[in-house]
């Protein structure tokens, strides 16, 4: 997209051949825009961009964030249609329908906009991010759930004796949809595929749809945090639960017990998966569904967050002939991609690697993935039982959650095989007696265990950050030198449209890893308590989790706030 106006740009000596290679490289890399990479390493300013561009193809611009668009243009397009053209139409001036965009030479999104309206198309020029955010405002997840909710209320009033369970809802293979709504549908197959879309526009981790006694909310995980992103009336209740469930194939005349679903879309040729379960509530039922990316799983070890020596201890774990390395954190901490990205790293056509998992969250070529069900009786310690006899080399298991999981993933460990695995545990430390408290002896945890990490997600900072100014005795209490607290600079959230003004955007891992060797396995044998262990290994070079955050802290990436409410003092 958009190379050739970046050629354009090169032969016109705005940017040089090189930013060109440079955005051809990264294009290759993802398949984004040439111009939108130029635009964010700052190659070129969007002001003179826009300047450059209307000079040269003789085009009017437009600041599009101050213009309203009439909503009879927009319920006449597809979203799908003004997606692929590029081009959002603003205005129908007396037959001609005047449109927004931000790269003129794509004159295809044209002719198609002018088939699909039978008029003469208009071009104004606006800038990228104007652009986008007009495509989020107008054709966006959360522009669908309000006229959704719009529709569902107009057609209420047209047929008041009929009950919300009688509106239409199809039934269909959810395998490839296009979430941008459709003009024909109904206002409640429109309102779930807004909410399924405004997930993904937010990268959201989890959408929460929750009946209450007086009102019905949906709300978004996003970076961590729930945030209401919408109120559904009442009167749509059934019918919103319905869709999910259907979508989700699961029993919809069945509302007193939880159910397990999932909803695979394919959207611009990337799969995502929605893992959904409801649950029966006071006043009906709640469903969560959490989105599982695979575009977005980041399977390399070099870029999770590992500071170097980390890196090293973690990755002389996993390459060992044999041993367990452990990951420990809470639900939601990045456990799951830690591990897939060690498996990615071990995966070779000469090595036999198995997974036990609950659930199998994503695909991975090349590697045998087991899908935990223990209503058949296939739990983690019969599965596990039944690789050893597969001839593995690697095995992970999901979770250890008892003392026979935990027995049966020592054994393989002891007998030659690699065994990944994930326990619900604060610290490094603390998991080596969690292992003897589920009834483990001392003896064979010291003999099996190579390795321990435990982690979380601190918030990172958007581009909005501002310096924030922190008492001298602060930063001496969190264990700051007195030489290196000139060096550091502290920055706290801001606030801008980028970032929905919470101040933060994505997410970055810390990490605690524990060599499990020497000096701390002879105070394990000798009864040693959790504290303990802690200090020995901090005075062996064990950089905690608090250690951690706060060098994010100081390398600008996080708040301070993030940094001490996410991690334990240590």
């Amino acid at each position: 997209m958009s190379r050739t106006l970046a050629e354009f740009l090169v032969k016109d000596r705005i940017i040089p051949q090189a930013q060109f290679d440079e955005a051809e490289q990264a294009v290759a890399a993802n398949r984004g825009s040439y111009v939108r990479f130029l635009i964010e390493k700052r190659y070129v300013s969007e002001t003179k961009l826009l300047y450059y561009l209307s000079q040269k193809f003789g085009l009017p611009s437009i600041n599009l964030q101050k213009f309203e668009i009439k909503r009879e243009v927009i319920e006449n397009t597809s979203p799908s249609l003004v997606k692929k053209a590029q081009a959002i139409p603003i205005q129908n001036n007396h037959g001609t329908m005047v449109v927004a965009v931000a790269d003129p030479t794509n004159m295809q999104g044209l002719e198609d906009l002018k088939f699909h309206f039978k008029m003469n198309v208009e071009p104004v020029l606006t800038t990228y991010s104007a652009f986008d955010a007009a495509m989020q405002k107008y054709f966006g997840g959360a522009a669908f759930v309000g006229a959704a909710i719009q529709d569902f209320h107009k057609e209420a009033e047209k047929s008041k004796e009929k009950d919300d369970e009688a509106l239409s809802i199809e039934i269909a293979e959810v395998h490839e949809v296009d979430l941008g709504g459709d003009g024909d549908a109904g206002p409640v197959i429109t309102l779930v595929n807004g909410i399924l879309s405004e997930s993904i526009n937010r990268g959201a981790s989890d959408i929460h749809i929750e009946p209450y006694e007086k009102r019905f909310r949906v709300r978004m995980r996003v970076d961590g945090v729930l945030i209401e992103v919408a109120q559904i009336p009442m009167e749509m209740k059934r019918a919103v639960l319905s869709r999910v469930k259907i979508m989700s194939r699961m029993d919809i005349s069945e509302s007193r017990i939880p159910q397990d679903g999932r909803i695979k879309l394919k959207i611009g040729g990337n799969e995502i998966d929605f893992r959904v379960n409801t649950l029966p509530t006071l006043f009906g039922e709640k469903a969560v569904l959490r989105l599982l990316a695979k575009g977005n799983l980041q399977l390399d070890l070099k870029k999770l967050g590992f500071e170097a020596k980390q890196l090293e201890l973690f990755q002389k774990g996993i390459t060992a002939p044999n041993g367990l390395v452990l990951v420990t954190g809470p639900t939601g901490s990045g456990k799951t991609t830690t591990l897939y990205s060690a498996l990615a790293e071990l995966n070779d056509i000469q090595d036999n690697i198995s997974t036990a998992e609950d659930p199998v969250e994503y695909n991975l070529e090349g590697i045998n993935q087991v899908q935990i069900n223990k209503d058949v009786g296939l739990t983690f310690a019969s599965v596990l039982r039944a690789l050893l006899r597969q001839d593995p080399d690697t095995i992970l298991v999901g979770e250890i959650r008892d003392y026979e999981t935990a027995e049966t993933a020592v054994q393989a460990a002891l007998t030659g095989h690699l065994v990944l695995s994930t326990l619900h545990t604060n610290d490094t430390t603390s998991t080596i007696t969690r292992l003897m408290n589920m009834g483990l002896e001392p003896f064979l945890v010291t003999a099996s265990v190579n390795t321990i990490v435990a982690q979380r997600l601190l918030r990172r900072l958007c581009k909005c950050k501002k310096e924030s100014v922190v008492p001298e005795e602060k930063l001496l209490s969190l264990g700051f030198s007195k030489e290196s607290i000139s060096k550091v600079k502290i920055y706290e959230p801001g606030g801008c449209r980028s970032c929905g003004d919470t101040g933060y955007k994505g997410r970055v891992a810390i990490y605690e890893v524990l060599d499990f060797t020497g000096e701390l396995k002879e105070a394990v044998l000798q009864g040693a308590t959790a504290i303990e262990l802690k200090k020995i290994a901090m005075k062996n070079g064990l950089k905690t989790l608090r250690m951690s955050g706060l060098t994010k802290m100081a390398e600008g990436v996080t708040s301070m706030e993030e940094a001490i409410l996410s991690t334990s003092e240590g």
